[in-house]
């Protein structure tokens, strides 16, 4: 091929790798004198295609360094490419799904999944941009919602979402390491959710709450419930597997508190020990047989198509500093949360009460 027009192939393959992920930000392009050999072209295709390239923004080239990709934000000309290149590889993968049966229901309720355990697993974000805000809480698929319409309700700002547990986003406000955290702490002594805690953590200092919904938490057990488990008193059975939250978390919280109450160790529960970060997480360990029931939103149990003992009903509360419950953002959500359509879409999510979702109450 004409030297003329193999850089540009060259320069268009690197770029589709860039573009796709496979070459990740800081990473090294091959040298010079191998990919000459890899293409059969000369050096001075080899450099006029990282040329090419560098002139976009994609890659960059030190001295004695090599040339690699260039670290941040892509240039914002080469963003709608992505973007059709992700659309292209997610409708292949589409329909590679649909035609082995799955239903538009279940694909859905499997990519909400899968992206909540990608939030779980990923990195707490240490952006300060305005436009970004920062969520750290209790699990609740209820929240994967909200992100993904952030541009919806306020245009221009993102949501990073990083599930920690209740405990866990108080704790992130108090540090100031979140501008948002989502909790359902249930205090035995007051029989309330969330405000104790937030007295305690935060004295004398000004919170918005804000509830999102009030669900419904039981136990998650294989269809059919073959075990015939009824409540927590048959965690105890010889031979019963359970899979536990994470300590922090609102579930793990009410759970102790309620075996404590019962007389019930945690050394007498087998697979207590084992702690999931998610409500899915816990449900795909029913599911996969990996245990017999565990403590979960009832949301959980029907994405999976699993059974449900229910056990007791929860407020979830978004918890927000009062500085910043003056910015835009917040405002509008709270309008947003009223709107019907919104109640209705957290409603089909399974097991919610959405009567008081959008109600702004103050501490302190």
């Amino acid at each position: 091929m004409d030297d003329q027009y193999l850089y540009q192939q060259i320069a268009d393959a690197i770029r589709q790798d860039i573009l796709a992920g496979k070459l990740k930000p800081g990473e090294r392009l091959a040298a010079i004198r191998d990919a000459t050999s890899d293409w059969g072209c000369t050096n001075a295709t080899i450099q006029r295609a990282y040329k090419e390239l560098a002139s976009q923004g994609l890659v960059v080239s030190h001295v004695g360094q090599g040339t690699s990709v260039a670290a941040g934000n892509l240039p914002q000309e080469q963003i709608p490419l992505r973007r059709a290149m992700l659309l292209n590889r997610i409708e292949t993968n589409l329909f590679e799904v649909m035609s082995s049966g799955y239903t538009p229901d279940e694909v859905e309720q499997a990519t909400r999944m899968a992206l909540d355990r990608w939030r779980t697993f990923s990195e707490q974000s240490q952006e300060t941009k305005t436009d970004i805000l920062r969520f750290v809480g209790s699990h609740d698929p209820a929240i994967t919602l909200i992100a993904a319409q952030a541009r919806d309700i306020h245009p221009g700002l993102e949501i990073k979402v990083l599930f920690t547990g209740s405990l866990g986003g108080l704790i992130a406000l108090a540090e100031k390491d979140a501008d948002m955290a989502g909790c359902h702490l249930w205090d035995e002594q007051r029989d309330t959710y969330n405000d104790p805690f937030i007295r305690r953590l935060f004295p004398g200092k000004k919170m918005a709450v804000l509830t999102l919904a009030h669900r419904r938490v039981g136990l998650i057990v294989p269809l059919g419930n073959p075990m015939g488990i009824n409540n927590i008193t048959d965690l105890v059975r010889p031979g019963l597997r359970y899979v536990n939250r994470q300590t922090g978390s609102g579930t793990r919280v009410w759970l102790d508190v309620n075996l404590k109450r019962i007389g019930i160790t945690p050394e007498s529960i087998l697979g207590y020990q084992d702690e999931k970060k998610t409500h899915f997480e816990v449900a795909l360990a029913v599911a996969t047989n990996l245990a017999d029931t565990g403590l979960g939103v009832q949301t959980a149990a029907i994405s999976f198509g699993l059974d449900f003992v229910f056990l007791t009903t929860e407020r979830y509360d978004l918890v927000i500093p009062g500085e910043k419950w003056e910015m835009p953002f917040f405002q509008s959500m709270a309008e947003w949360l009223k709107i019907p359509k919104v109640k209705n879409a957290i409603q089909e999510l399974g097991g919610y009460d959405t009567s008081e979702t959008g109600i702004l109450r103050w501490i302190n």
